[in-house]
């Protein structure tokens, strides 16, 4: 079952050009659905002239078989789109392991009906997962990353990646860097006597660095009458929920398993830290949330990460796996009030200048426009459209 709906912004359904933004249009989906999802709320549906941009699910909220099904009426969609005439084009939004072959299916479709595409990387481990492949669906791979008219990176280090290990020339790569709503939610002004509030977003996982965040809370320095410990996500809470018991944490750590669009807002208004010990991201929408909500960030300096953030300055950075140092680090800006209000006011002068929704929306939007000859338009006042309910 679907857990979080489509929005309303979806519209026109039956008169004008479209685009499909095709990715999994369920929380399984992680910050690739977040990212598509956001710009199908944020498009103006009544604008003249302008396509409407559509979900095309890619996955589905079941089982691995029952996935299959959705991809393959995603791929009649495709076929049904082309023949009507009023399909512009296909964003594809690709990560690693099984989304590499269901959205190569979707690009081969693509391919095989004239129908133009724009291929979205996300991933932050597809290097790994690709490097592990055999010699023949290496080759198959470097195909598909051929076929669409421009592939879009979040940074300097999966261009490298795209470039140099998929044959991907120059010309055909861009890189957009991904942009997150203005927060919904008044921001909570720490007092110095108030609860002390840290964040964790993400899936439950140990490259999410989740057992290195629940050994650090353990170590000494901590207020613990004063601190409570949010960790969201899905993946395998109930193991996590047993480690922080075995560690003497219950009191202050609390688990909500997955969170949706509204919660996650409402959480991240309120928290003072957020952190993020990953061993491996792209460029998470977690940590450009906080910058927006001017919420300090403790991170690991992984992925794209490094190349976006300066530490001391916009960020707090740990080392992957150093329980110690996240202790530290999380110490440091809970207790020194004039170094959390550095990063927080510098954290949220940089979304300003680099992460607004609204410049992201339009880098697309470009894009499009160039590839497709049509682009979505985005909302006057930039607000994401009202969800439909839970």
């Amino acid at each position: 079952m679907r857990t979080e709906s489509i929005s309303h912004a979806v519209a026109r359904e039956g008169s004008g050009n479209f685009i499909y933004i095709a990715c999994p249009w369920t929380p399984k989906g992680g910050g690739m659905f977040k990212v598509a999802d956001y710009l199908i709320q944020a498009q103006d549906p009544e604008a003249s002239g302008a396509a409407a941009l559509r979900p095309l699910d890619t996955r589905g909220g079941g089982n691995a078989l029952y996935s299959f099904w959705i991809l393959a009426t995603a791929l009649a969609k495709l076929a049904q789109g082309r023949f009507s005439g009023k399909l512009s084009g296909v964003h594809v939004n690709m990560a690693e392991r099984l989304s590499l072959f269901r959205k190569s299916a979707i690009v081969v479709m693509c391919r095989a009906l004239g129908i133009p595409v724009v291929l979205h990387v996300h991933a932050a481990q597809l290097h790994h997962f690709y490097r592990k492949l055999p010699g023949f669906l290496q080759s198959a791979t470097r195909w598909v990353f051929s076929l669409p008219k421009v592939c879009v990176v979040l940074g300097e280090a999966a261009q490298r990646f795209v470039t140099e290990e998929l044959k991907v020339p120059r010309h055909r790569i861009e890189v957009i860097i991904n942009g997150v709503p203005e927060p919904s939610y008044q921001r909570r002004v720490a007092a110095e006597s108030a609860v002390q509030r840290v964040f964790f977003l993400g899936n439950l996982s140990e490259r999410k660095g989740v057992s290195d965040l629940l050994q650090a809370l353990s170590l000494p320095g901590f207020d613990k009458a004063r601190l409570e410990v949010t960790v969201s996500g899905g993946g395998d809470v109930a193991a996590y929920q047993a480690k922080a018991r075995e560690l003497g944490l219950e009191s202050f750590v609390r688990f909500t398993g997955w969170t949706d669009q509204q919660q996650v807002a409402r959480l991240m208004a309120q928290a003072d830290v957020l952190i993020l010990p990953s061993y491996d991201e792209g460029l998470p929408l977690v940590i450009l949330e906080a910058l927006a909500n001017s919420v300090a960030v403790v991170c690991t300096p992984v992925g794209e990460i490094p190349a976006i953030l300066s530490d001391g300055v916009n960020a707090c950075f740990v080392q992957p796996g150093d329980a110690s140092g996240i202790a530290s680090a999380l110490q440091r800006v809970l207790n020194e009030p004039v170094f959390r209000q550095t990063l927080e006011h510098n954290g949220r002068r940089l979304y300003e200048e680099k992460f607004s929704f609204a410049r992201f929306f339009t880098s697309v939007a470009k894009l499009h426009q160039f590839h497709f000859g049509t682009a979505g338009q985005l909302r006057k006042n930039g607000a994401l459209a009202p969800r439909d309910p839970l």
